[in-house]
């Protein structure tokens, strides 16, 4: 399974395992699952901590790099495709974060790992 993670499960992955579903490790421990972080994520967690909202073991320049190589996530740019395709997405969700994570995922054709019940709304699969 092709799967892209929420950042949020990105961070929980790394700082706080204990919050992951028991499906999502699941998933995340099968090896034959392959895992990508969107470039969209290391945005949004690099303006997180710069608003103090996010606390860090390493600035995000070191953390975001060094936890996908530990972990072998790839990471995936924002295609023009998917960066356009935001206007065709129902309302359900107004991150814009998340509206991007859900075009790509459409574009790529991932399923999202995530526990938010707005990203669940959209014609994706996901898993949490």
């Amino acid at each position: 399974m092709n799967v892209l993670l929420d950042t949020c499960t990105f961070l929980w992955i790394t700082l706080e395992p204990a919050r992951l579903s028991a499906q999502a490790k699941r998933i995340f421990a099968e090896p034959a699952n392959r895992f990508s972080l969107s470039v969209i994520s290391a945005w949004e967690i690099a303006l997180k901590y710069g608003m103090g909202q996010l606390s860090l073991l390493q600035p995000p320049h070191l953390f975001v790099p060094t936890q996908r190589s530990r972990l072998g996530i790839a990471l995936l740019p924002l295609s023009e495709q998917a960066a356009l395709y935001v206007p065709n997405l129902p309302r359900h969700h107004k991150d814009p974060f998340d509206r991007l994570l859900i075009c790509q995922a459409i574009m790529d054709q991932l399923v999202i790992l995530t526990p938010d019940p707005l990203i669940q709304q959209y014609p994706i699969q996901t898993r949490w």
